[in-house]
């Protein structure tokens, strides 16, 4: 796969959240409750709204889910949790709280670490000596290229 565009990159981002999510908890081995398990009996599921588990994700997601938060090892600290905060979903508000920054500037952050990825995938090397903006336009350039 050699045409990734920012668009894909971010939604790649946001499947290895959900799926590092869906993972269960570890626990410390040793550590349990005293308590028994509860049973519920007929009487008390009556009326109550089944509950719907999602499946676990397959290998091939978590492979592709690790695979996703190792392009954050390419970017800066900084830049690297406000992409996974919002891959995560939490709200701009937050972020930008966070980060001690505006929203306007969390978004131009988060666009240039999108870009840096999809420069990185796409087999070129970030140019050192251009601006922030620069690298986002010819990152968003080449994805319009890219999709029809």
């Amino acid at each position: 796969m050699t045409d990734w565009t920012m668009a894909r990159v971010q939604d790649r981002l946001e499947l290895a959240a959900e799926v590092f999510r869906s993972q269960p908890a570890v626990r410390p081995q040793g550590f349990f409750s005293t308590w028994p398990e509860y049973r519920h009996s007929f009487g008390d599921l009556v009326g109550q709204e089944p509950r719907l588990r999602r499946p676990l994700p397959t290998p091939r997601m978590i492979d592709e889910a690790e695979e996703a938060a190792l392009w954050l090892r390419w970017l800066e600290p900084e830049i690297a949790r406000l992409l996974w905060a919002r891959a995560e979903g939490r709200p701009w508000k937050e972020i930008a709280h966070r980060h001690a920054i505006s929203r306007a500037e969390a978004v131009r952050r988060r666009d240039y670490g999108l870009a840096c990825i999809v420069w990185r995938l796409n087999g070129r090397a970030v140019p050192a000596k251009r601006g922030r903006r620069f690298v986002v336009e010819r990152a968003d350039r080449l994805s319009r290229k890219i999709v029809p």
